[in-house]
């Protein structure tokens, strides 16, 4: 389930912040010479991109390599894992951000401003929320069943 957890901000430095700073920066100046170049609409459509993504995955990476080293436990591996699972929330997230895109596209000339970016609002949030419900019920369904081992048992022989 989806939470918030403010005590990893401690953990952060503060090059770490500027680090995400500057990317975002500059896939937000890249998004402008799209637009400028193929105009405001397809520049539109590269707003889905999360602009940070870039600086967190390898931050995040990084973050959770640390944390196990300062555990004792030397799993290079963890680190892949929890920014390929950041790297697939945000591919929800921009899915959800381009439907926001089209849905504020086509409301905007017809409806009031603030009436046209709720709906958009409101279609980002269904998007976004039925895509990580539907990714989640299928990595349930794929995931095979593992019998809980009785912590008690002797070990088999072939595990010995």
């Amino acid at each position: 389930m989806p939470s918030i957890d403010f005590s990893n901000l401690r953990d952060a430095h503060w090059w770490q912040f500027a680090v995400r700073f500057v990317l975002g920066g500059a896939v937000t100046a890249c998004t402008g010479l799209v637009a400028q170049h193929w105009g405001p609409v397809i520049g539109g459509l590269f707003l889905a991109f999360p602009a940070i993504f870039p600086a967190s995955a390898t931050l995040l990476s990084r973050h959770e390599t640390e944390r196990k080293l300062k555990a004792g436990i030397h799993d290079p591996v963890r680190g892949r894992k929890a920014a390929a699972l950041d790297a697939a929330g945000a591919v929800l997230g921009g899915w959800g951000l381009v439907c926001f895109g089209v849905a504020a596209w086509l409301a905007l000339p017809r409806h009031p401003t603030a009436l046209a970016l709720a709906l958009a609002g409101f279609v980002w949030l269904i998007v976004s929320t039925s895509l990580w419900w539907l990714r989640r019920q299928r990595r349930r369904r794929e995931r095979p069943h593992r019998p809980v081992r009785d912590r008690c048992q002797e070990p088999s022989a072939s595990n010995r």
